[in-house]
């Protein structure tokens, strides 16, 4: 089984593009789903990461600003929220890697915003960059509800530079040219595994 890593920085089509290969048949892991999942009521990060930082949880479910202002700008409790949540992660990640080869799919995409940020390049068989033009992506992030050019600035401060990815990536699909481009991209890419040489 082919495992497909997908990235993107903000704005540049992640999920649209990872919608696509889930329509051709493709399994896809969302890790943003999955740590949402596990922040809400029932999850399995919400008790420890309320006990490493109290005050956190608001009915039940950890609320993400409370947490985001508990570790921001702080590397010491940013890596302790990681040593709780990305063992909980890679083993709902591996429970899904189970599923999709006892179905007897090839090939799966693991969709993870920051997977060179965080090594996760090393842990997939290809790596998928979805990218666009700077002013495609710039007019995409700033028509969302709540954004901003700061928060924008500040968000691409933390992500690999866009020409960095493409330049590290062993695929490359461009969504600026519009939906029917970027699905033939997925195509291609997914007939190229199929069908090496």
């Amino acid at each position: 089984m082919i495992i497909l890593g997908l990235t993107g920085s903000i704005g540049m089509g992640k999920s649209t593009t990872s919608a696509m290969f889930e329509a051709l048949g493709v399994p896809v892991y969302d890790s943003d789903a999955a740590v949402h999942a596990l922040y809400a009521v029932g999850g399995a990060a919400v008790a420890p990461v309320e006990a490493a930082f109290p005050g956190v949880v608001v009915d039940g479910a950890i609320d993400r600003a409370r947490l985001s202002a508990a570790v921001l700008g702080d590397p010491e409790a940013l890596a302790k929220l990681e040593t709780i949540v990305h063992p909980l992660v890679g083993a709902h990640r591996l429970g899904f890697f189970e599923h999709a080869a006892t179905d007897g799919h090839d090939i799966v995409v693991l969709d993870v915003p920051l997977l060179y940020e965080t090594g996760g390049d090393k842990k997939v068989d290809k790596v998928v960059v979805v990218s666009a033009p700077a002013q495609v992506q710039r007019a995409r992030v700033l028509a969302r509800p709540g954004m901003d050019a700061a928060k924008f600035e500040a968000i691409l401060a933390r992500q690999t530079p866009d020409a960095e990815k493409r330049a590290r990536a062993d695929f490359v699909i461009d969504t600026g040219q519009g939906l029917d481009h970027a699905r033939q991209q997925v195509v291609a890419i997914l007939h190229s595994l199929r069908h090496p040489g």
